[in-house]
């Protein structure tokens, strides 16, 4: 157990470092992304939290972004995974998760395929409306602002984007 602790936070200390895009490249390669989605569904918080810290990194890296948005199965399947976490944050709040979530919802905004999925109807209603935004701590601003810039994301998309 203790060998496994050492590689995961081995993993995440290689993913915090900036701009790596041999990591995120390994990590592609080796099917994560349908284990990161096991575990933000059915992890304990600190699990799930480290798994959407993962999702998010990959999804910063510009050939992260276009693999998971490459087909509408793979992009369909973590947003469905994004949705539920943030339907079960509404239960149980957590900043750190809701801060993750809303992280990855904005970098996935930033595709235009992904967009227009998001805007027609795979955006949880709380990230649309704002109402998600009485869960943000007073002063985390940086989560504020993220749902600020995913809310104007979304309201800019254009209306003949292409379509997975």
């Amino acid at each position: 157990k203790q060998w496994y602790q050492r590689r995961v936070r081995g993993v995440v200390g290689a993913l915090v470092k900036p701009d790596d895009k041999e990591v995120i490249q390994f990590l592609l390669n080796t099917e994560i992304i349908p284990l990161l989605l096991r575990i933000m569904e059915h992890g304990s918080e600190l699990s799930k939290t480290v798994a959407t810290f993962i999702l998010q990194k990959i999804l910063l890296d510009d050939h992260g972004l276009s693999y998971i948005c490459y087909t509408f199965e793979r992009f369909k399947s973590v947003t469905s995974v994004l949705q539920s976490m943030v339907d079960c944050l509404q239960r149980e709040p957590s900043g750190r998760l809701l801060k993750h979530v809303v992280r990855c919802y904005l970098r996935l905004s930033e595709n235009p395929r992904a967009k227009e999925a998001l805007n027609r109807n795979l955006m949880p209603s709380q990230l649309k409306d704002g109402t998600i935004i009485q869960m943000v701590k007073a002063d985390d601003n940086s989560t504020r602002r993220w749902i600020q810039m995913l809310q104007r994301n979304l309201s800019n998309a254009p209306k003949t984007a292409s379509q997975f």
